[in-house]
């Protein structure tokens, strides 16, 4: 409106301030036989106006020469931060609302930087002498603990990457058995990556790297509970070293081979290898994640002269459905299957060991568990968990609780995103058997009868604050 006003004023002045003079022709403009000659009266007034004027029309076109531009290409410092974060992968754990704020990228070079550091409380009704939940993992210890710190370096496959995780805390010193060793301390992954650029999405990782089994994960904040569940503690392996593949199928479906060593280790010692098939179809509504190992995982079985033998296969099967019907609700059903055959054990020794025959012990167990968003920063979890135990006559169980039973738990978690970079999760979990198989009471005078219950109720308050391109 502006603009049109002073357009409409410059041509008033114009017709008003200039006229049509000539001293011969005076009172015949209109005779063609004389040329009309043009004089200024107020040239400097309307110079003002013609300036003001191109000003106003030269601003008018830049502002709608940005505006296309901002409608259409983001701003440059954003285009950096989409460009450098890296995508989440494609059979990850639905996340959450997204905080209030962005996160930013961490990085140093080419080299993205994460981590968090993960602090709890713990208490367990029961009061155990060895003050440790039964059937938990990692948040174990009925008391004020360090569940985990970390840190991630990684830099994407272009077409060669790398990714190192360090890992201290109660973690660490649970995937890392106490005869393992040593230098494997403190490393939770390290693989190198390789994605070649005409190979249509294949991708090859070597190194130590997570298990592809089960829906939950070694990292507490990328789950929906605080507490890690039965299937996680006591049937999938927390991480493998070897091979990894994976190739995209089609649009939707990513099919993986993995050989490698074993399970929760570097260094095998029977001389065979485990062999994984993995599968994951996505769907905007769902995904269906199916994984199966297969392999010797008998090493260090009694006596000495049985480690490293190739007798005896382990066989995981692992199903996940995860349902994603919207924004502010997911739900997943999560079923293993787990049978490891152990060979025939003579007697041996000065002590006269016990032998045993041939035997097979399996285990399988469902999860379901449901998330639901109650406001922009809170939501309410709920998980539900049966395992059924063959057992084993062996004193460590190659998988399983080792006690032959029926064991259940239900988890309720309450998550609020405090601020951004920081999550507050607060639970109630009950966990019931049909065997007495839960510790209670810290009476040490009664040692070594360690008395037991048959349930166990624990309550939770877990603080964890992270930091990098993937909250």
């Amino acid at each position: 409106m502006r603009f049109w006003h002073l357009l409409m004023k410059t041509r008033s002045l114009i017709e008003t301030d200039w006229t049509l003079t000539d001293p011969c022709i005076e009172n015949s403009i209109a005779d063609e036989r004389e040329t009309a000659i043009i004089t200024p009266r107020n040239s400097r007034r309307l110079l003002r106006h013609f300036i003001l004027l191109a000003s106003l029309a030269a601003f008018t076109a830049a502002s709608y020469a940005a505006s296309d531009v901002s409608t259409s290409t983001a701003p440059a410092d954003t285009q950096v931060a989409q460009t450098t974060t890296p995508a989440p992968p494609p059979a990850a754990t639905p996340a959450a609302a997204p905080a209030s704020a962005p996160a930013p990228v961490w990085s140093v070079g080419s080299v993205d930087l994460s981590g968090y550091i993960d602090g709890y409380f713990s208490y367990n009704a029961n009061r155990p002498a060895n003050q440790t939940n039964g059937g938990y993992n990692f948040d174990d210890l009925d008391q004020f603990n360090l569940e985990a710190a970390k840190v991630t370096l990684n830099h994407d496959p272009d077409p060669v990457g790398a990714h190192l995780d360090i890992i201290f805390g109660r973690t660490n010193s649970l995937i890392h058995c106490s005869s393992c060793d040593q230098t494997l301390n403190y490393i939770e992954q390290a693989y190198i990556s390789v994605k070649p650029p005409r190979a249509k999405g294949f991708e090859l990782d070597f190194g130590q790297f997570a298990t592809s089994a089960g829906q939950e994960v070694i990292e507490t904040m990328s789950n929906w509970s605080y507490s890690h569940g039965i299937l996680f503690t006591d049937v999938t392996p927390y991480y493998h070293f070897g091979i990894r593949t994976s190739m995209p199928v089609t649009k939707n479906w990513t099919a993986g081979v993995q050989v490698v060593n074993g399970w929760n280790n570097v260094t095998d010692n029977n001389g065979g290898v485990t062999i994984g098939l993995t599968s994951s179809l996505v769907k905007p509504k769902y995904t269906w994640n199916t994984n199966y190992y297969v392999g010797p995982e008998n090493s260090g079985i009694t006596p000495p002269s049985y480690a490293g033998t190739q007798k005896g296969y382990r066989n995981l099967i692992d199903n996940t459905l995860l349902l994603t019907p919207n924004a502010k609700f997911n739900m997943y059903v999560n079923y293993d299957y787990a049978q490891n055959h152990t060979p025939a054990i003579p007697a041996y020794g000065p002590y006269e060991s016990p032998a045993y025959n041939a035997f097979s012990r399996h285990v399988q167990g469902v999860a379901v568990s449901a998330r639901g968003q109650i406001s922009a920063n809170g939501a309410l979890v709920g998980r539900y968990e049966y395992l059924a135990d063959q057992g084993s006559p062996l004193a460590t169980a190659p998988i399983g609780t080792g006690t032959k039973q029926n064991l259940n738990e239900f988890t309720g978690t309450y998550e609020y995103k405090w601020l951004a970079g920081l999550l507050v999760r607060a639970e109630y979990r009950v966990d019931w058997s049909n065997v007495k198989y839960f510790s209670y009471g810290n009476d040490l005078s009664i040692s070594p009868y360690t008395p037991t219950r048959t349930y166990q109720n624990t309550a939770t308050l877990g603080i964890i604050a992270f930091f990098g391109p993937k909250r």
